[in-house]
């Protein structure tokens, strides 16, 4: 009789701990994703129950949520959403969401851990329970700006604080409207999604750190850092300056921009500096060949490809994979062949060699506030690492004040200010649309706001346009918004 009790208490035993153990793998393994899962109406309908905190920027609200006669008691409410649309992304009645929106949810619902004792005080007092408040880094002033510069243009513009590495501006273009995603009608949400996720240009993905496109010639700074950084070479070093290369065993053959040799020719040499100033592609991928593929990748992933960053909404990783083939090497030095890259992290290189060399985190929230207005998470500049020396930092942005001054940047000329930069006309394939790009800084002898722009599709010029005739304009008009504020 004993051993049957023991036997029968045994199984409950086993019973109540398999039950444990799943019921707790579904609470704490599981309950994001169950908690997001569209089917799971009362999760969403709980959710909607909170006063969602707001988004802020510059001191007032950008997304907000406001009192309805509905079952959902709130309405998410954007004022200017399509300027920011790229930043709060949207929060939809089926309970997904993108963007700020998204990244801080549990914030902004109030629903993180250390929200815990804040809920269990709303219960005892029968407070009725509110979210939290984000504040962005956005500068209005920048946002306004990019948004205006970058028009209809199908692309992105990233303003970076240099020395904190704050966003001070995230432009994505084609924008939406959040308002027509937030609406309570299933139905309605659903036609007016469809219609956006059909409409020309993606509106609803982020250019800025979702897209990734070549780079093309915003790469070779990152180039002539890696070969200064090495100490075999300076900017008077010089390479071969023939108008034309067959690359090694390949039929392909490479020229320059000009389909001529480069400017500043001395007896068949260019120098590195008037190579990156007229930004000659065969000279790099000369280069290229000398410093070899893992001098350049290191440099690369100092800057921060290859690796994966979170704003707090998570980036697409740019990638410089590294070469076996000396062809794709010396193609991949003027950032082509696999290179790509977000518009983030070409602002992040320009801010890098802006700041002494030195990376920092990128970030896009300033502050979590509670609803008694006490700051429950503080932003605090981190650095991401040393990317090159002080000196090389110095020398490569000289050489980029010289391309605004002379070179291929002239349109991103601003009087009486001392801009550095580099543009970017990257091939896609034969007769497909550039992608033209420019990045730089601003004032260059004391850096304050680093940019980058990307214009996809050629601009709508096909391969007629180049970056400083498109890309270059709209980084000056942003530029001059932020240094003229």
């Amino acid at each position: 009789m004993n051993r049957e009790l023991k036997r029968l208490s045994l199984i409950v035993l086993l019973m109540f701990i398999a039950l444990f153990a799943a019921s707790s793998t579904i609470q704490v393994g599981f309950a994001d994703q169950l908690n997001a899962d569209s089917r799971n109406t009362r999760a969403v309908n709980d959710s909607y129950n909170v006063q969602r905190g707001s988004i802020i920027v510059g001191g007032k609200p950008i997304a907000q949520s406001t009192p309805t006669s509905d079952r959902f008691r709130w309405q998410r409410v954007y004022s200017q959403g399509p300027l920011y649309s790229g930043v709060t992304g949207f929060l939809a009645v089926n309970g997904s969401a993108t963007g700020i929106e998204g990244a801080m949810n549990q914030e902004l619902s109030g629903t993180s851990n250390a929200d815990f004792f804040s809920r269990v005080k709303n219960v005892i007092t029968g407070k009725h329970p509110q979210g939290n408040s984000v504040e962005l880094t956005i500068d209005p002033v920048a946002q306004k700006a990019a948004y205006e510069a970058l028009g209809s243009k199908r692309g992105a513009v990233v303003v970076e604080q240099i020395k904190t590495g704050r966003i001070l501006a995230l432009v994505s273009k084609p924008d939406f409207d959040p308002n027509s995603l937030a609406v309570h009608d299933d139905a309605t949400y659903r036609k007016n999604y469809s219609q956006l996720e059909d409409a020309p240009g993606e509106p609803l993905v982020n250019k800025a750190i979702t897209d990734l496109n070549p780079p093309g010639s915003t790469f070779k700074p990152v180039v002539s850092s890696a070969a200064f950084g090495t100490g075999d070479f300076n900017p008077d070093s010089e390479l071969p300056n023939p108008s034309a290369l067959q690359l090694p065993g390949s039929a392909t053959v490479i020229h320059n921009d000009t389909g001529a040799a480069c400017q500043g020719d001395n007896a068949g040499n260019v120098s590195i500096e008037n190579a990156q100033v007229w930004s000659c592609n065969i000279p790099f991928a000369e280069l290229g060949a000398k410093l070899g593929s893992g001098t350049i990748k290191d440099q690369a992933e100092a800057l921060g490809f290859n690796h994966e960053f979170k704003i707090p909404m998570p980036v697409s990783v740019s990638r410089y994979p590294g070469y076996d083939d000396q062809a794709e090497l010396m193609q991949s030095a003027f950032g082509q062949q696999s290179d790509t890259a977000t518009a983030l992290q070409i602002c992040m290189d320009s801010s890098a060699i802006a700041n002494g060399g030195v990376v920092m985190q990128p970030n896009l929230v300033e502050s979590v506030i509670t609803p008694d207005l006490a700051r429950q998470e503080q932003f605090s500049p981190t650095e991401f690492g040393r990317a090159m020396s002080a000196q090389t930092a110095q020398t490569v942005t000289q050489m980029m004040v010289r391309g605004v001054d002379e070179g291929t940047g002239t349109n991103a000329k601003i009087n009486g200010v001392s801009v550095a930069g580099k543009t970017g006309t990257a091939q896609n394939g034969e007769n497909k649309p550039y992608t033209l790009w420019f990045t730089g800084f601003a004032p260059a002898d004391d850096p304050e706001y680093a940019v980058s722009v990307v214009v996809e599709d050629g601009g709508g010029l096909g391969q007629s346009g180049s970056g400083n005739s498109v890309a270059a304009p709209v980084a000056r008009q942003v530029l001059e918004a932020v240094l003229n504020k």
